[in-house]
């Protein structure tokens, strides 16, 4: 299982970017798909996350109201809206799936991570 993020990039403060994160060579199962980051000398932290129904979206509360986590028809490829981006959402974003997972916030919980995307945010 190979996952792909993209759409990272630089915006000024309280611009918008969506990031898109497509699974490869499992699609023969459901994922809990979520997106951490990891900003520089800091722990990797939950952004949003998605179980593998779709039904049961988290977010963390840094983000919530200004970031949207969806994915596709297919649910192989899952995106981060992000709108009214600040600062401190500066960090490079990583995609992560579990097969049948319950979408919780433990890093530990998954199983397959993509190779991540930078997001700079300037004031």
């Amino acid at each position: 299982v190979q996952l792909q993020a993209s759409g990272g990039g630089l915006v000024q403060a309280g611009g918008s970017l969506r990031l898109s994160c497509a699974i490869s060579g499992g699609t023969d199962g459901k994922y809990a798909m979520a997106w951490f980051r990891q900003a520089p000398g800091e722990e990797r932290q939950f952004v949003s996350s998605m179980d593998w129904t779709g039904d049961t979206i988290y977010y963390a509360d840094s983000v919530k109201g200004r970031f949207t986590i969806s994915t596709d028809n297919t649910r192989y490829t899952v995106y981060l809206q992000m709108n009214n981006l600040k600062p401190e959402d500066t960090a490079v974003y990583y995609c992560a799936a579990e097969l049948y997972g319950r979408g919780w916030s433990n890093i530990d919980k998954y199983d397959f991570w993509g190779q991540g995307t930078q997001v700079t945010v300037s004031s």
